[in-house]
């Protein structure tokens, strides 16, 4: 194999990633859209679920934790959507995970945070902090969306510790995201359906193409960054993972036609190097 493989797939991961969120950003209705894009994962899932075993059954309650966590995440991501830019509010949001999963580390586990995995956290908090306040001064009427970011960005921290606990005593990988992307698919879609009662199938007429497209998108992100963590070092894959931070702010400035700056890129940047940081510690 390439030694260029598993960075080229992890990249295009990051791509992919920004990609759909973009998508989801852009969407009319971004409630039913994102009921869509889980079907999409759902279905996704179902298919994978017949080829994989079956996750152990001490794995059960970590992917039922684990899709509370999601459902809430994808409803306050698209109140941060709906409410903000998307060159602001993905990169505060998927920035904000990998420090509150650190802070935890040291507040609950009570793993000290020194030399490089510190100063992680005080390059991401400025580059947050920059991002928060690119456009100056927030007022009353951003601090909802920047709640909004910052609290998906929690509960990204808490569905991967779950996962990362939940994954272990599933006895096959395969099997938990299999069934973690069907369980939490019909969750989301049921959710919305509640929400929207019974017309929501007709709601959705608009967003099936694109909502499909971001579920694909969404889907073989996620496969590529599995595959990789297979085949090369897990520090790495996270740190070129979080590239998406940066390509979400391009996809904002350039095909969403938001204000980009320099504050806002350099802030982005700012993130993305206090989560290499973070990894590098970690590793």
């Amino acid at each position: 194999m390439s030694p260029l493989a598993v960075p080229v797939a992890v990249l295009a991961a990051a791509l992919l990633h920004a990609a759909w969120n973009a998508l989801a950003h852009g969407m009319t209705d971004k409630l039913v859209g994102f009921a869509v894009i889980n079907v999409a994962a759902a279905g996704g899932g179902a298919l994978l679920a017949v080829a994989a075993p079956v996750p152990d059954r001490a794995a059960w309650p970590f992917l039922a934790a684990s899709t509370v966590l999601q459902v809430g995440y994808q409803l306050l991501l698209l109140q941060a959507y709906r409410l903000g830019d998307f060159g602001q509010m993905y990169p505060i949001a998927r920035g904000t995970s990998p420090m509150v999963v650190a802070l935890l580390a040291l507040t609950v586990l009570g793993t000290p945070l020194h030399g490089t995995r510190l100063l992680g956290v005080l390059v991401v908090s400025l580059g947050l902090a920059g991002l928060a306040f690119a456009g100056g001064l927030p007022g009353r009427a951003q601090l909802p969306a920047l709640a909004a970011a910052a609290g998906t960005g929690v509960l990204i921290a808490g569905y991967t510790v779950v996962d990362g606990v939940g994954v272990r005593r599933a006895g096959a990988a395969d099997g938990y995201i299999a069934w973690l992307f069907l369980v939490e698919g019909v969750a989301m879609v049921l959710t919305v359906a509640l929400l929207r009662g019974r017309g929501l199938v007709a709601q959705a007429r608009g967003s099936w193409l694109t909502g499909l497209g971001g579920g694909v998108l969404s889907l073989v992100a996620y496969g590529l960054v599995v595959w990789a963590q297979t085949a090369g070092d897990l520090a790495t894959i996270a740190a070129l993972r979080e590239t998406s931070i940066v390509i979400a702010a391009v996809i904002g400035a350039v095909v969403l036609r938001e204000g980009l700056g320099r504050v806002r890129l350099a802030a982005s940047g700012a993130v993305l190097a206090g989560i290499a940081l973070l990894g590098l510690g970690h590793g």
